[in-house]
Order: C-alpha cells, then sequence, then structure tokens
C-alpha cells in the first residue's frame, strides 16, 4: 500500500533498520503496518488518482468538550 508522510518522525527513527521517510514522502509499505499508519493519522494514502506533487493534507485533529465549552 502506497501512504504519503503527514508528520515528520523523531530524529534517529527508524523502519527496519532504516530511516523514516520525511514529512510528504510517498512509500510503498506492507498493507497492515501502512493501514495502522493512516488510522492513526501519520499517514494518508495515496491513490493513483492523487497525484504525488499535492500537498501533504495537514493532519487531522480532534476537540474535546470541556465542562467549561457546554456552558456556553
Amino acid at each position: 500500500m502506497k501512504i504519503r508522510m503527514l508528520v515528520e518522525m523523531p530524529e534517529g527513527s527508524a523502519r527496519n533498520g532504516e530511516p523514516w521517510p520525511a514529512e510528504g514522502d510517498c512509500v510503498d509499505l506492507p498493507t497492515a503496518e501502512a493501514a495502522h499508519l493512516v488510522a492513526s493519522g501519520v499517514a494518508e494514502e495515496v491513490t493513483d488518482a492523487a497525484p504525488a506533487e499535492q500537498p501533504p493534507a495537514e493532519p487531522r485533529r480532534s476537540r474535546r468538550k470541556t465542562p467549561e465549552s457546554e456552558e456556553e
């Protein structure tokens, strides 16, 4: 499965002895590993319809409701 990295991994991080791809780089990984990275928001799946030159999408962030925000 081809993915595009959405985040920069910490310096010194390695995958199978090789440095992780940089943010925005595309890499082909085994499906299970790629799906895990996509589900965790670290990467996005790259399809043939999405050109590699497309800038990386911003990672989605969820907002938690706090008791103060419910009172407003």
